[in-house]
């Protein structure tokens, strides 16, 4: 009998796997699109900020997923960035009837130069930190860009009036808590999957540069944050540890919030700081029981099926 049941679940599993590999090969083409940020730009000129937009099929309207990408550790790497957004999520989302924006924040992709989001300090050995770290200034100066897109989306025909969900991965992540805790106009509720910053899995595995900052920052966020949020963490982030993440979100949750803590399975292959980027079947069902206790969506995702 045991074997009979471990067969059937490898083929159930093959099975899933091919079709998410289907569905994730006939992705639709992304829109190159710019959102203006103004004061970004040389001389305090305003920045084109390019975006990838996704469209699911149908007429709409549709809901807006907002999307904000992680930090790589290198220069080289952060200005290689073209595609912010992995395919499971993007299979994900468009499966839920979402219009997706992607943008590019300053200091990535295309836009190159310097790097804005920088928090002044960086891991050089197990648990040693080259100095004082400033998260909040990280949060700042990439929510600046989070901020311009949701004004912008505000003014699209297909965004303006239409229910916002955030999502953000790593520093991503931190940035969309702190967006959430200034309650933008149009904006639902987030996710935050794997949010931090100052870690460094090759010369420090699962410790970070000063967590208690960041857990006295998130203490903070979480004191002015009435959206419903999500946070969705590993327990083999090699960035942060599973400890860390616990504790920044107890500080955080300790304001009121209506928020749940999700600390998935790790992640087979050791990768659980990109959780996001891995198959649905590892994070759809937290997503799906979120989405659906907010009213603004949960209606057009009747009869939507519950993970891609």
């Amino acid at each position: 009998m045991w074997r009979e049941c471990r067969a059937y679940c490898q083929a159930l599993l093959l099975a899933l796997c091919l079709v998410l590999q289907v569905r994730a090969a006939s992705l639709p083409a992304p829109q190159e699109v710019s959102i203006p940020l103004p004061g970004a730009g040389l001389f305090g000129s305003t920045l084109e900020m390019p975006a990838l937009l996704y469209r699911p099929a149908g007429d709409g309207p549709f809901p807006v997923l907002l999307f904000s990408h992680g930090r790589a550790g290198s220069t080289a790497e952060r200005h290689q960035l073209k595609y912010p957004m992995g395919r499971s999520q993007l299979a994900y989302w468009l499966g839920k009837g979402f219009i997706i924006v992607a943008p590019i924040r300053p200091g990535y992709g295309s836009t190159g130069g310097g790097d804005p989001e920088y928090h002044s300090a960086h891991m050089l050995a197990p648990g040693q930190c080259s100095g004082q770290p400033d998260f909040r200034h990280t949060a700042e100066a990439g929510g600046a860009a989070v901020q311009a897109a949701i004004r912008w989306i505000g003014q699209q025909p297909w965004g303006a009036g239409q229910p916002i969900v955030l999502e953000g991965q790593s520093v991503g992540g931190l940035l969309t808590v702190a967006v959430g805790a200034t309650t933008p106009p149009g904006v639902i509720g987030y996710i935050n999957f794997a949010g931090g910053a100052g870690g460094n899995p090759e010369k420090s595995p699962g410790q970070s540069c000063e967590p208690e900052q960041l857990t006295r920052l998130y203490g903070e966020l979480g004191r002015h944050t009435t959206l419903p949020n999500l946070w969705i963490y590993a327990e083999n982030d090699q960035y942060w540890g599973p400890d860390e993440p616990v504790a920044w979100h107890q500080a955080f949750a300790a304001g009121g919030s209506p928020t749940r803590f999700v600390h998935a399975a790790a992640v087979p292959d050791g990768d659980g700081h990109g959780l996001s980027r891995h198959p649905a079947t590892l994070w759809a069902a937290p997503l799906d029981a979120f989405l659906q206790g907010l009213p603004a969506v949960a209606a057009r995702l009747h009869g939507v099926a519950t993970s891609p």
